[in-house]
C-alpha cells in the first residue's frame, strides 16, 4: 500500500478513486506519566512519555487507515492529512483520513 500526503504519486497515475478513508484513535493520559511529565517541565526538554504516545497514536490511526483502504480494494491512499481533537479533559482524538485510489505504474 502506498499512503502519501501528495495528490499524487511520481510515476503513478490514478485509475480510480474509491472514496474518503480514515482511520482514529482516542487516546487519555496517564496520571503517572503527567506527574513525570510535570517535573520535566519545570526542568525543560522533551517529554518523552507523550512524544511515544502520539506517535503510537499517529501509527494505530494510519494502520486503521490503510485497512479501511484495502477494503475498498485500493492499492494506495492520498493526500493524507492528520487532525486531533479534544475529547475531554486529558482525552484526544488523532484522526488520520485520505482519499483511497488504485493506481498504475505511467
Amino acid at each position: 500500500m502506498i499512503v502519501v500526503t501528495s495528490d499524487s504519486i511520481p510515476g503513478r497515475r490514478v485509475v480510480k478513486t474509491l472514496g474518503l478513508v480514515k482511520g482514529n484513535t482516542i487516546r487519555a493520559r496517564h496520571v503517572g506519566k503527567d506527574i513525570l511529565a510535570g517535573l520535566k517541565g519545570l526542568v525543560g526538554g522533551e517529554i518523552a512519555e507523550y512524544t511515544k504516545m502520539v506517535a503510537e497514536s499517529r501509527e494505530q490511526s494510519l494502520d486503521r487507515l490503510v485497512e479501511e483502504a484495502e477494503a475498498l480494494g485500493a492499492n494506495a491512499v492520498v493526500a493524507i492529512r492528520f487532525t486531533t481533537a479534544s475529547m475531554m479533559q486529558g482525552a484526544a482524538e488523532l484522526l488520520a483520513y485520505g482519499t483511497a485510489v488504485i493506481v498504475e505504474e505511467e
